[in-house]
């Protein structure tokens, strides 16, 4: 059986979580944290394969958490994509700074836009049968 990659998806806001673990679960290994802090615990334990970071969360933005994840060993060249309901140009322009931010996934979560940059920071092609 092949190793299902792991997705680590960070939001303060539960409802994105789950929509997130939906709409991925079904071709890869899913892991939940509402705070960066929880997120960096779980970097700490497993390799992941991919990032979905909000950007507005309390107590640690999703700039601090890269900044904290810098040289992390099980997050060399992991791939981010952000998340976040704002999509002012300097915004955008500040995450592309960041050389592991991939994409920007502006919310309300649209399923076939996640779906796709998923596949495509991760260069894979989606499983036959995918939508």
């Amino acid at each position: 059986m092949v190793e299902r990659k792991v997705i680590l998806a960070i939001d303060d806001m539960s409802m994105n979580l789950r929509t997130i673990k939906v709409l991925l679960e079904k071709q890869f290994e899913v892991r939940l944290a509402k705070s960066g802090q929880m997120a960096l615990t779980i970097v700490g334990c497993e390799r992941v394969a991919l990032i979905l970071l909000d950007i507005e969360m309390p107590g640690m933005s999703g700039f601090e958490f890269l900044e904290k994840l810098k040289g992390h060993p099980n997050a060399e060249e992991v791939p981010i994509i952000f998340i976040s309901s704002h999509a002012s140009p300097e915004l955008i322009k500040h995450a592309s700074t960041y050389g592991s931010v991939k994409d920007y996934i502006i919310k309300p979560i649209i399923p076939e836009i996640l779906e796709k940059k998923v596949w495509a920071a991760l260069n894979m092609a989606p499983f036959s049968g995918h939508v």
